[in-house]
């Protein structure tokens, strides 16, 4: 098989003010003081890739190190630089088309060959155009190419472009990264769920991060929970003031020893637990009956807490892929061929859930569909209106309300109380394609776990035998 010829050209060193940049490539260029700095100090070390169109010299990747090199006030970057070529631009095209034609070009193949085009001077959408392609897959071959890490790993693991574009958004988490690339190789079916739960703990792992520097700028100690039980610190829920009223976070604002714990839940949110070191100094008295509570969890309970929070995030996680995995779903143009027997099935064994999300206005179903459900408590509502102007849609439409309404009553107690109505709801969407995740898996599973769940369900009430984080205290 034969890959698109690589680009001949030179080494200069330029001035990045001399050069045009345009953003063909990606939408935007965003640059970060630590990112400039790093330009400021060390230089452009990697030439960029630029093409020559008379007297000027187009950037074609590399246009945050060009505008970065420009606010650092550098004076030369090295630039690789190449002609514009019409013959080399229609080699590069007829090779791709051969190649596809008689055996698939690699993603990584793609992304170098979409590069050269644009380092040609070809626009996004007339690269796809004359390849066949969908703009949106030249979109991310160009993202992945011009990204070392996700190329390299395109090229060394045969990823798919969606998959190699996965790994960019992991840029600064190299363990994200690899964990990734061993689901893309070994379980690529499950690679949607694993990209979401790493997406998932950035996001909660950023929320953390930022509320404990925010108290830690207001004279905070960050404690791990491990120092709840170990007698240094008191939670203030166990506290009064001398007036007998609960102490708050503003009480503990200024006083000596004062500290927090930090936690992002599994929907997001992020909690505190505020704690002081000498409760008697700052004027407080512990609260009648508070007494040690439940005491330290046992490593067995911590261990079942531990799993309970995890299998909670994974369900957050997995509720985002299955929703997307959905809509994509509704958007084909033809069904299952049992869809229309199912949604009898389901209009009888679903009927209490589905009936209770139609009275509601079913909001999910809008947006599987993709519509604007706002208007719904007007009168006005775009389902109906979808259905009149695309009367042959109906089938689509009609899966769309029932598969909205059974979805909009599942939860994270979904995994933990499985009925035989969620068994079938879920095992039909895994019928269907849908690659269901672990926890997605025990809900089918259910019959096999059942005492299982029982018991995970209860050690995860609040109010019983298995101590749980305090909520914030205000």
């Amino acid at each position: 098989m034969s890959t698109p010829t690589a680009l001949r050209g030179t080494i200069e060193h330029l001035d990045p003010n001399s050069l045009v940049v345009e953003e063909n490539v990606r939408p935007s260029a965003p640059l970060t003081k630590e990112f400039v700095q790093s330009i400021r100090e060390n230089g452009v070390l990697t030439p960029v890739l630029a093409r020559r169109d008379g007297e000027q010299v187009i950037v074609r990747a590399g246009q945050r190190r060009t505008l970065a090199a420009i606010e650092a006030g550098i004076e030369a970057i090295p630039v690789y630089v190449v002609d514009a070529d019409d013959v080399t631009t229609e080699r590069i095209i007829q090779q791709m088309v051969e190649n596809d034609h008689r055996e698939s070009l690699t993603a990584a193949d793609r992304a170098a060959a979409f590069q050269q085009l644009v380092f040609e001077g070809l626009g996004v959408a007339t690269i796809a155009k004359r390849t066949g392609t969908k703009q949106v897959e030249v979109r991310t071959g160009l993202a992945v190419a011009d990204n070392p890490v996700a190329a390299s790993a395109a090229q060394q693991h045969a990823l798919t472009l969606d998959q190699a574009a996965v790994l960019i958004e992991f840029d600064d988490d190299p363990d994200a990264r690899e964990k990734l690339i061993e689901v893309a190789t070994t379980d690529p079916a499950q690679f949607a769920h694993a990209a979401q739960r790493a997406r998932d703990e950035k996001a909660r792992a950023k929320a953390k991060a930022d509320a404990e520097a925010d108290l830690t700028a207001r004279g905070f100690t960050i404690l791990e929970k491990d120092y709840f039980y170990d007698g240094e610190y008191t939670r203030i829920s166990e506290l009064t003031t001398a007036e007998g009223e609960r102490v708050t976070a503003d009480d503990i604002a200024d006083a000596d020893g004062r500290a927090a714990s930090v936690w992002a839940g599994w929907d997001g949110g992020v909690q505190a637990t505020y704690l002081i070191a000498d409760p008697k100094a700052a004027g407080f008295k512990k609260a009648s009956g508070s007494g040690s509570g439940n005491g330290p969890m046992t490593d067995e309970q911590k261990e079942e807490r531990r799993t309970l929070i995890a299998n909670n995030k994974a369900w957050a996680s997995a509720e985002t892929v299955r929703r997307e995995w959905l809509a994509t779903f509704l958007s084909r143009k033809t069904l299952p061929k049992d869809a229309a027997a199912w949604v009898a099935h389901a209009l009888t064994f679903h009927r209490h859930t589905i009936g209770a999300a139609i009275s509601a206005g079913n909001v999910l179903a809008h947006d599987l569909l993709c519509l604007d459900p706002a208007e719904l408590y007007s009168g006005r509502d775009n389902i109906a209106e979808l259905l009149a102007q695309h009367p042959t849609r109906a089938q689509h439409v009609t899966l769309a309300i029932v598969l909205g309404g059974i979805e909009s009553a599942t939860s994270r107690e979904t995994w933990h109380h499985p009925t035989s109505r969620d068994a079938d709801y879920f095992t039909r969407l895994a019928e269907w394609g849908y690659a269901l995740s672990d926890v997605e898996q025990f809900v089918p599973d259910h019959s096999l776990h059942a005492e299982t769940n029982v018991k995970a369900s209860d050690r995860a009430q609040a109010h019983g035998s298995l101590p749980v984080d305090d909520p914030v205290d205000e």
